[in-house]
Formats: structure tokens, C-alpha cells, sequence
């Protein structure tokens, strides 16, 4: 797909990434066209999976959640089944919001938000060291964000 992007695509894709909640109108006027091909461009690239979806960004530290945290994860064994287990795992655990299978010594890295140190050693103890297949877990807590930029490099 996105060899059949045009510059109106990628124009359209680089506002939206900055501002997702503007309506068609403000959209077509940035990015040069009318509305209703604007319109017509964004369903086309919803459509193709391009654009996944809109969602508010929200300030963890404000909502009251102290923590970010990472945990490495080794599995016992790599085969499908064991795989598709923990990632269904990882699936129910609300502190957990991002996740990615890596190659290397480490199988899984989760990114994790909590309230406090004490949630997150309880989702450590009770859930992420008692689910299947985990045989190891290091954690690294973190002092500080040096950059959250959620946007995709259109350049």
C-alpha cells in the first residue's frame, strides 16, 4: 500500500498524526484538496489498515500513575504453543501496555504503567512470575523519559 501513496496521502497521514481530532474540512484546507476527496482519501487509507484508529494521549503522572517500569521476559520454551500462552497472558494484564517479542537472550520486553512501586511488584509477583512458561523476569524501573513521541517518521 504505501507505494500507492501519493503526496496528498502523505500530507494527509502527517496532519492526522499531529492532530486527529480536526475536522475534514480543516484537514482539506491544510493539505490542499476539497472535502470530499479528503473524506474519500482518509476512508480509503482507514480502510487499508493505514490508519489503525484515533485515541486521546493521556498523562500518565496526572491520572495518578507514578510508574513506568520494563520487564524482560524469558520463556522455558519457544514453541508456538508457549508462545501464543504468554502472549494471551500478556493480553489480560492492564499494566502491561506495550509488549514485543525480541530476538536475542530476552524473549518478551513489557512495557508497564502502575500507580505505585507496589502495584507493579504485585503484577510481578503474582501474574507475570506465576504465568506459564516464564522462567525468568528482570525488571528495570525508570528515572525519567527523555523522549514519547507515538508518531510514525513520514519523512
Amino acid at each position: 500500500m504505501k507505494d500507492r501513496l501519493d503526496e496528498i496521502d502523505w500530507k494527509i497521514l502527517g496532519e492526522l498524526q499531529c492532530d486527529g481530532r480536526m475536522t475534514n474540512v480543516e484537514l482539506a484546507k491544510r493539505v490542499g484538496i476539497s472535502a470530499p476527496p479528503c473524506l474519500r482519501r482518509v476512508r480509503a487509507l482507514e480502510e487499508n489498515g493505514i490508519i489503525e484508529g484515533y485515541r486521546t494521549l493521556l498523562n500518565e503522572r496526572g491520572l495518578g500513575y507514578q510508574l513506568t517500569a520494563f520487564a524482560f521476559v524469558g520463556l522455558s520454551a519457544q514453541g508456538e504453543a508457549e508462545l501464543q500462552a504468554f502472549q494471551r497472558a500478556v493480553g489480560k494484564w492492564d499494566i502491561v501496555r506495550e509488549c514485543y517479542m525480541l530476538s536475542g537472550d530476552v524473549d518478551f520486553i513489557l512495557k508497564c504503567v502502575a500507580i505505585d512501586l507496589d502495584a507493579f511488584q504485585s503484577f510481578i509477583v503474582n501474574d507475570l512470575t506465576a504465568a506459564p512458561h516464564v522462567e525468568s523476569v528482570r525488571t528495570s524501573l525508570t528515572i525519567g523519559r527523555v523522549k514519547n513521541d507515538p508518531a510514525v517518521p513520514l519523512s
